[in-house]
């Protein structure tokens, strides 16, 4: 089993705000039902701040949601694996429903109330008059519907949940992770029931911006996965210095390679090092048309670069810190570039086929 510890620090230290992003807008859900709860029950007239309860019940059904997801794809292993086509859509919808909530958030046009999740309508009718319930199953039921909208590293740990075949592996493993982002869920859902009205609309037009640059970072990276020019490449592109040096016989270079530029040596067994700042080497060079066998060392990653993927050969590989996996395919015929990166596209690398 992974070490569940590194998995929680991995929560704690970056599922925590990548989350965030993403969910935070149905605890803001719960948070305001439950303060619209109280003003209507307040018959002084007097408002009332919902407290840490509706966090708290949020957070709860929130973990054991995940909890049980993660015992189904340990139970069901690989027959629940996502394709890399399915998790670029799965990142797009993602990436929609992140900028849909901060359109909400900023009240910029009706139709962003849309993409703000409501617990369903027969539920909230049976325990209307029910005060007492309804304050404990909404924001409960909106927990637990965050499994619908999963972040990138969450995902990543959902892929590390169906590589471990196991049913009480892949519950310990999103256990012990969602754990770890449940206490910047808490302090800053907290912290904003201490606002005063003003400072809530100021916090919420800069959670907004916030979402926005998220959503346009996990844009980029959706569209590395799906093989398509994303900002970084057409940055570099633009960037690339364009000048040539006439060959001289004998280098490494120019019409002595058939001007496929310089000629590395090839190794089509390399070992690729996962670390805290993505992948090293981050370019190989293997040969035309022969078998490669790539093997991933994860010495100290704990990013989503543990989850390595290769989009145009539709290979991807679950790495857990202190583990190693090995991916093996047939290099194409002619020479061209293949990238890889991890299931964000955060971190990205390329294979050189010469």
């Amino acid at each position: 089993m992974p070490n569940l510890f590194v998995i929680f620090g991995t929560g704690l230290l970056t599922g925590g705000l990548t989350c965030l992003a993403v969910q935070g807008g149905l605890l803001a859900t719960a948070m305001a039902q439950e303060e619209e709860e109280q003003q209507e029950g307040d018959g002084h007239g007097e408002k009332k701040r919902p407290g840490a309860m509706p966090i708290l019940w949020f957070l709860s059904a929130k973990l054991v949601a995940y909890t049980i997801l993660g015992l189904l794809l340990g139970l069901l292993g690989s027959a629940l694996e996502l394709s890399v086509g399915a998790s670029v859509a799965l990142q797009f919808a993602v990436i929609i429903f992140m900028l849909g909530t901060a359109g909400n958030l900023l009240n910029l046009h009706p139709i962003f109330r849309y993409f703000i999740i409501q617990p369903p309508r027969f539920l909230t009718r049976r325990l209307r008059s029910q005060a007492k319930s309804k304050s404990i199953f909404a924001p409960a039921i909106l927990g637990a519907l965050t499994i619908f909208i999963p972040c990138g590293t969450t995902q990543a740990m959902m892929a590390l949940a169906i590589s471990s075949g196991k049913a009480f592996s892949g519950m310990a493993i999103l256990f012990a992770f969602i754990l770890g982002t449940t206490p910047l869920f808490f302090i800053l859902g907290y912290f904003v029931t201490k606002m005063g009205d003003s400072m809530q609309k100021k916090f919420y037009k800069f959670a907004a911006v916030a979402i926005i640059f998220l959503a346009l970072f996990s844009l980029n990276g959706a569209l590395a996965l799906a093989g398509v020019p994303n900002f970084v490449s057409v940055w570099e592109s633009l960037n690339k210095p364009n000048y040539f040096v006439e060959p001289v016989p004998g280098d490494n270079y120019g019409p002595a390679n058939n001007g496929s530029g310089f000629n590395n040596e090839t190794n089509n067994n390399p070992t690729i090092a996962i670390n805290s700042y993505g992948y090293s080497p981050k370019t190989l060079y293997v040969g035309a048309g022969e078998k490669v066998k790539i093997t991933l060392k994860n010495d100290d990653g704990y990013s989503c670069a543990q989850s390595f993927v290769i989009p145009s050969l539709n290979l991807r590989a679950s790495v857990p810190p202190g583990t190693s996996q090995t991916l093996e395919f047939t290099a194409p015929d002619k020479p061209t570039t293949i990238p890889f990166m991890c299931s964000m596209g955060m971190y990205r690398g390329t294979i050189i086929v010469q």
